[in-house]
């Protein structure tokens, strides 16, 4: 089967079309991933936190659940609607 001209370019411009849809998609996925973190304490179960405390120098070595110094990064604005949890630290 021969292509003409015509149907040539309406092949590769739909080709190219799909590839720039394709990217776009991807980039804002990315986007989403990368929205605003921020540090949620008394919250974490049992092995779960992101990151070192003054009892422990790295993620994942939380000992109990919700313990007050132990946290986790979430989306901006959740944690103020968790109960029991704490923009900041409290002491233990």
């Amino acid at each position: 089967m021969k292509l003409n001209k015509i149907a040539k370019t309406a092949i590769v411009t739909t080709s190219a079309v799909a590839f720039a849809m394709t990217v776009a998609a991807g980039s804002a996925s990315a986007d989403d991933k990368k929205g605003k973190k921020e540090k949620c304490y008394g919250v974490v179960a049992k092995g779960m936190n992101d990151c070192a405390t003054s009892s422990h120098s790295c993620a994942g070595q939380a000992s109990v659940d919700q313990h007050p110094e132990e946290w986790v990064y979430v989306p901006a604005g959740l944690c103020d609607r968790i109960a029991g949890a704490s923009k900041e630290p409290k002491k233990s």
